[in-house]
This record gives structure tokens, C-alpha cells and sequence, in this order.
């Protein structure tokens, strides 16, 4: 749900379209639940009747990333033809860590670099 939400504000109904096999009321349950955790932000657009459309915030698109990160390594645990591809010529996508104070990548540096969590 979070990669449909990736472009923009989706309403209700293009969700359901955009996300495979998933139930109005589970949707509904799913949006609720984001927006109580603060990933996602309901702004209304029609008070009669009440509809909204929904909106990543900055956390929300933080935790793609983080999503992406976590895809990426199933897919590489898994079928390689399930990896995620660029578009336009097919290659499969790598993540990196780069650093846009340095403008450089960082990959081999975090052997060495110090991870903290609170």
C-alpha cells in the first residue's frame, strides 16, 4: 500500500484498483491504522459524502525506502527473475548507501561506521 501512495495522493477507490485482491473493509482498516501511525495523512476532499485522499507523509516515505531495502534482499533470496528491474532497459535495480553531503557512494566505507539505534 505504501508503493501505490509513492506518486502522490491516491483516493479510496484508486487504491482499491491499484492494489490485487484486497478487500474494501480491509483497505479501509489499513488506511486507519497508517494514518494512526502517522505515515500517511487523510485530507478530505467531499464532506457529503465524507471521502478523503491520502497522502504519504515524510515517514511514510522514509519506511519505503527502508521497504525497497527489504525487497531487494528477498529478491535476492529468492527467484532472480522476481528482482526489481529498471524500467527502461531491464537491468536489475541495486540499492546503495550514498552520502549527498559527500556526493559519493558509501558501500565499502560502512564495514567501518558506527550504527546506532535507539
Amino acid at each position: 500500500m505504501v508503493e501505490a501512495l509513492l506518486p502522490g495522493p491516491r483516493r479510496f477507490n484508486d487504491l482499491l484498483g491499484q492494489i490485487p485482491g484486497i478487500a474494501p473493509n480491509i483497505l479501509s482498516e489499513r488506511l486507519k491504522r497508517l494514518e494512526r501511525e502517522a505515515l500517511l495523512v487523510a485530507r478530505p476532499y467531499s464532506e457529503r459524502p465524507p471521502r478523503a485522499a491520502y497522502e504519504l507523509t515524510a515517514e511514510g516515505r522514509d519506511l519505503a525506502g527502508a521497504l525497497r531495502l527489504l525487497a531487494q534482499w528477498g529478491a535476492g533470496h529468492t527467484d532472480p527473475s522476481n528482482a526489481l528491474r529498471h524500467p527502461a532497459c531491464g537491468t536489475p535495480i541495486e540499492a546503495r548507501w550514498y552520502c549527498p553531503t559527500c556526493d559519493r557512494l558509501v558501500d565499502g566505507e560502512l564495514d567501518h561506521a558506527e550504527a546506532h539505534f535507539v
